[in-house]
């Protein structure tokens, strides 16, 4: 069985926790047992951790964990192919009808999965993503301008309607995000192509902290111009989206 499918020889579950890392090792156990605790009793749910490429401890500190903890799976990447390709990965992988997706490094708190996850389910049909949009930022002055300029550029191009779309906080159905054209770059232009779709977005405050050991492994200036070729592209599909006929079976 391929391993980017969903297996069936596991327990049923409803929600699928997504967390993408590279060289998190540090971070893994404690961020873990937050999930574990955000959850445990709510939903039956599963957490697949995509190691994407890491050349530190990673892969050992989640196999050693794996053994413990009977709903953790890792999926590997043998390069690193980015944010987007591994959240991409475990959602593929996923085998809960909700998926919810978080950084690995600690800065997004796992207390706020629930809010996101219950947003989804109330609006069952109608709410294509629950984003959380973060408040009281622990990033450098320096990051935050930087965040500040790129979400205002792209609110202003795609009227998407969110001040926050780097937040990895996040929940939607599994079947929108992979009825979603896939790109490098996908996770950060979700509530536009959401949107696209005809979907709600629920959003709920969160409170940003700093990370817990380490630093940042996928950075700004790496994606700047390829992050400006994707919002062309997006306004481009969004431009060309056309309704889509109601179609009656005949007899």
């Amino acid at each position: 069985m391929s391993a980017d499918l969903p297996s069936s020889d596991r327990e049923p579950v409803a929600v699928s926790i997504v967390v993408p890392v590279r060289n998190e090792a540090d971070n893994v156990a404690p961020l873990i047992a937050e999930i574990i605790g955000a959850l445990d009793g709510r939903w039956a749910y599963e957490i697949i951790y995509v190691n994407d490429g890491s050349t530190d401890a990673t892969a050992e500190r989640l196999a050693a964990l794996m053994a413990q903890h009977g709903q953790i799976r890792q999926l590997k990447h043998a390069n690193s192919s980015g944010q987007s390709a591994a959240v991409r990965s475990g959602v593929r992988a996923a085998r809960g009808a909700i998926v919810a997706t978080l950084d690995g490094d600690g800065q997004n708190n796992p207390a706020f999965l629930p809010d996101l996850i219950s947003a989804v389910e109330r609006g069952v049909g109608r709410v294509g993503l629950a984003a959380g949009q973060r408040v009281g930022r622990k990033d450098t002055g320096f990051k935050r301008m930087q965040s500040k300029i790129a979400n205002g550029v792209r609110n202003a191009i795609l009227k998407d309607g969110t001040r926050d779309t780097g937040c990895g906080l996040k929940a939607f159905p599994r079947d929108v995000f992979l009825s979603m054209p896939y790109f490098d770059g996908l996770h950060r232009f979700l509530p536009a192509l959401v949107r696209r779709e005809g979907f709600d977005i629920a959003y709920v405050d969160v409170i940003d902290r700093p990370r817990h050991s380490g630093v940042s492994n996928y950075g700004f200036f790496d994606r700047l111009w390829i992050g400006i070729m994707d919002l062309a592209g997006v306004w481009w599909l969004i431009r060309r989206k056309k309704p889509t006929p109601a179609a009656t079976e005949v007899h």
